[in-house]
């Protein structure tokens, strides 16, 4: 593959960066719900309460962030400062049980943690067009090293939650988050920038006004509500209504991300072959069945070969999905790449007002009936928005 030719260290310092924060994220977020309901004995509609505030000061954050990181002289510096947020908060969520505390500084040091991510493949692209290294491809082996990341972090972080307890969990997050922070600050390179693409740090009104990104947007957004309902609720679901063990659930987690490494990795190769809208029809097609099998299938052999169609779903959205939208927004990387971000967090706050509502009163398989519902309707917007 030309993207491994010329590898230099730098390069395998932003696979390692993005590797290990992303074990580090996915050792803390598929324990969450199990965390509150168990730990902090909050009932459902106040998990998915948690999980729209987190959303909404995530973007609310990151818009402010935003700003202020076009004007920094050296990225890194904010990296930095969000991994040692992120320190932070895995410590209030080791030794805190009071729910207020939780949803309160624990989501604002959550929300500057998450801002962290973004960053790094901010930092990643700029190195990549200052050396002239494909873009596209550099940015998808970097999201493969997320997707890896989540192949180990679910079972580990359930091993360790279920074995070990809460307080080691999120002992050993932080001590992933210092490892982050000691590779950025000696490893990753400070990069001169060119004036920052994202200004307004929000979503940008002509964009809005292009009938084809209005129309990606909603679908985007319908397609994220359905992927986190499921992160959200998928755990509770294999426990207490299939009474299946709870460590199955790291592993589905585990098994997906696993299999999206080759998919994002082939769809970025078919990407200019087939077309970015005809890959985003297949992740939707994919994304249907798996929601059929979600609410028709219950045993365990099942809901591992359903992941088959969740990690197609999600590892062709997870890309693809944002360079569409840049096709879309020629010469405004930013703004495009901040409408998709915006697409993800939207999803998330939907989710977890959706989700609390629907298990609480419905049960949770309710959940993955209106989530095939929302496939089907995300499928037919994206047949109407052109191929760029």
């Amino acid at each position: 593959m030309r993207v491994l030719r010329g590898i230099n260290p730098l390069y395998l310092a932003f696979m390692l960066v993005s590797f290990v924060s992303g074990v580090a994220g996915a050792l803390q977020a598929p324990t969450l719900s199990l965390y509150l309901t168990r730990e902090v004995a909050v009932p459902p509609f106040w998990v998915g309460l948690f999980f729209t505030v987190s959303a909404v000061a995530g973007i609310v954050v990151s818009m402010l962030v935003a700003k202020r990181s076009d004007s920094m002289k050296d990225r890194r510096k904010l990296i930095l400062f969000c991994c040692a947020m992120a320190v932070a908060n895995a410590l209030v969520f080791a030794f805190s049980r009071h729910y207020l505390t939780l949803i309160t500084l624990g989501v604002l040091l959550t929300s500057l943690a998450s801002v962290a991510m973004p960053q790094i493949f901010a930092l990643a692209r700029e190195y990549s067009d200052r050396e002239a290294k494909e873009a596209v491809m550099f940015s998808s082996v970097m999201r493969a090293q997320l997707s890896l990341a989540w192949v180990i972090g679910p079972p580990l972080s359930f091993m360790l939650a279920l074995n070990y307890g809460f307080v080691t969990l999120y002992l050993v997050v932080g001590v992933m988050f210092l490892i982050t922070m000691l590779l950025v600050g000696f490893t990753l390179p400070s990069i001169t920038r060119e004036p920052g693409l994202m200004q307004s740090g929000g979503m940008p009104v002509s964009g809005w006004r292009n009938r084809d990104v209005r129309l990606l947007f909603i679908a985007s957004v319908i397609m994220w509500t359905c992927n986190t309902m499921y992160i959200i609720d998928m755990p509770l679901y294999i426990s207490s209504t299939l009474q299946l063990p709870e460590k199955l659930a790291g592993v589905l987690m585990g098994l997906a991300a696993g299999l999206e490494i080759p998919v994002m990795l082939l769809a970025g190769y078919l990407a200019k072959r087939i077309g970015k809208r005809n890959l985003v029809l297949i992740a939707l097609a994919a994304a249907v069945l798996f929601y059929i099998g979600m609410v028709s299938l219950t045993s365990r052999n099942a809901l591992l070969y359903l992941q088959l169609f969740n990690a197609v779903f999600i590892g062709i959205i997870a890309g693809i999905g944002m360079l569409w939208f840049q096709d879309l927004m020629p010469g405004r990387p930013g703004a495009a790449t901040t409408m998709f971000t915006n697409s993800i967090s939207t999803g998330m706050i939907l989710a977890g007002v959706i989700q609390g509502v629907l298990s609480e009163q419905y049960g949770h398989v309710s959940v993955y009936w209106l989530a095939l519902v929302m496939a089907i309707v995300a499928f037919a917007l994206s047949t109407r928005v052109r191929n760029a």
